[in-house]
């Protein structure tokens, strides 16, 4: 994984199979879409891809700790670009492992 748009597509493939499963799959995705608002995805979703992200980045990506850290209100308007960037900040080299 190299940059933020890298982590963007692959994120944005991990939502169009969950938007495949409901035959949802003409749905523009962007960093601005929302996930329950303009994708319709529920916190079901937002658990299998949490999964997938386990799966794809390993540990240091966890989609639960993330969701806890945020109110209600920010969880139900969570943006796709949102998503990405914790992503990619937990991907990002600690100060410890570039020594």
């Amino acid at each position: 994984m190299t940059d933020a748009a890298a982590v963007f597509e692959e994120v944005r493939s991990m939502v169009t199979k969950l938007l495949d499963q409901y035959g949802l799959d003409d749905i523009e995705i962007t960093p601005d879409s929302l996930f329950h608002d303009d994708l319709g995805l529920e916190s079901i979703d937002l658990v299998a891809l949490g999964a997938m992200l386990a799966e794809r980045y390993g540990e240091r990506v966890n989609i639960a700790e993330f969701l806890a850290e945020l109110k209600i209100d920010d969880v139900i308007g969570l943006r796709l670009g949102s998503l990405v960037d914790h992503v990619w900040s937990a991907l990002a080299p600690t100060a410890s492992s570039r020594t």
